[in-house]
C-alpha cells in the first residue's frame, strides 16, 4: 500500500511516517505541507491512501478532498485531526476513517486496514459525496485536462464563460474547462464576481470599466486580457451600479 502523508507541521509528518513504516506492506511514497501540495504529489506518485490533516495554510484538507475526488482513481482519505469526536461527525462522508491526534500506532493500523479493503466503486462513492457536499467556499477551481488535475486560484480568475455544457475559466495563466454551472459558481463566489450576461461572470477586482460598442451594445474591459466581454442590456444598469461602488 502506497501512502502520502500531508500535514503542515514537519514534526507531525515525521511521526506519521515512522508509524506508517512500521506497518507491514505499507510505504510512504510522498509528503506534503498543505492541500495543494497533496494534490500535486498525488498526481505524481499515485498513492493508495492519503493521511490528511484538516487545518492547513493555502488549502485545507476539506477542499483538497473535493479536488482529489475528481482524479480518475482517487486515493482513499484518512483525516488526522485534533477535532473532538462530536465535531468529527460533520466530516463523516469525506473519508475512510478519522484519526485523532496524537495518532496511535494501533488506530493507524486499523484505519489502513479499512482502506485496504475498499474497492474502486466504494472509492468513487466517497469522491461523489465529497464533491456534492461542498462544505465551504473553495480557494481554487479544479479542472481535469490532458496534464492531469489543474488548480486555478479563484483570486486569479478573470471570468467564467458558459458554453453549452461546459464553463471556460479564464485566468492569467490561460483557460481551462470545468463541468460546473454558472449558477453554482455565482452562488459560491457571488461577492467576488458579477453577472454581465446570462453566460458570463466577471471578477470585480479585474474590471477596468464598461464602454459602448457598436450598435448600442456595451462591453466590459478586464485588466490583464485584451478580450472585451459583451454586457447584455438587462445587466447594463446593474453593472453600472456595481462600478459606481467599486
Amino acid at each position: 500500500m502506497r501512502v502520502l502523508v500531508c500535514d503542515d507541521e514537519q514534526l507531525a509528518r515525521d511521526r506519521l511516517k515512522r508509524l506508517v513504516e512500521k506497518a507491514d506492506g505499507v510505504e510512504v511514497v510522498a509528503e506534503a505541507a498543505n492541500g495543494r501540495e497533496a494534490i500535486e504529489q498525488a498526481q505524481a506518485t499515485r498513492p493508495d491512501v492519503i493521511l490528511m490533516d484538516i487545518r492547513m495554510p493555502e488549502m485545507d484538507g476539506m477542499e483538497a478532498a473535493e479536488h482529489l475526488s475528481k482524479m480518475d482513481n482517487p486515493p482513499a482519505l484518512i483525516f488526522c485531526t485534533a477535532y473532538d469526536e462530536h465535531a468529527l461527525q460533520a466530516f463523516k462522508v469525506h473519508a475512510v476513517d478519522y484519526l485523532l491526534k496524537p495518532v496511535s500506532a494501533d488506530d493507524l493500523a486499523t484505519a489502513l486496514g479499512k482502506a485496504r479493503t475498499l474497492n474502486r466503486v466504494q472509492l468513487a462513492e466517497i469522491g461523489k459525496e465529497v464533491s456534492e457536499e461542498k462544505p465551504r467556499r473553495r480557494g481554487h477551481i479544479s479542472a481535469r485536462t490532458h496534464r492531469g488535475l489543474e488548480l486555478v486560484p479563484v483570486d486569479e480568475v478573470r471570468y467564467f464563460l458558459a458554453d453549452q455544457k461546459y464553463v471556460t475559466v479564464c485566468s492569467g495563466e490561460g483557460e481551462v474547462l470545468i463541468d460546473e454551472t454558472l449558477k453554482e459558481l455565482e452562488t459560491e463566489f457571488g461577492d467576488q464576481f458579477v453577472r454581465i450576461h446570462r453566460n458570463a461572470l466577471v471578477a470585480l477586482k479585474f474590471i477596468e470599466g464598461m464602454e459602448m460598442a457598436t450598435a448600442g451594445h456595451h462591453q466590459v474591459r478586464l485588466r490583464g486580457i485584451d478580450e472585451r466581454l459583451t454586457v447584455s442590456r438587462r445587466h447594463v444598469a446593474g453593472l453600472r451600479r456595481v462600478l459606481q461602488n467599486l
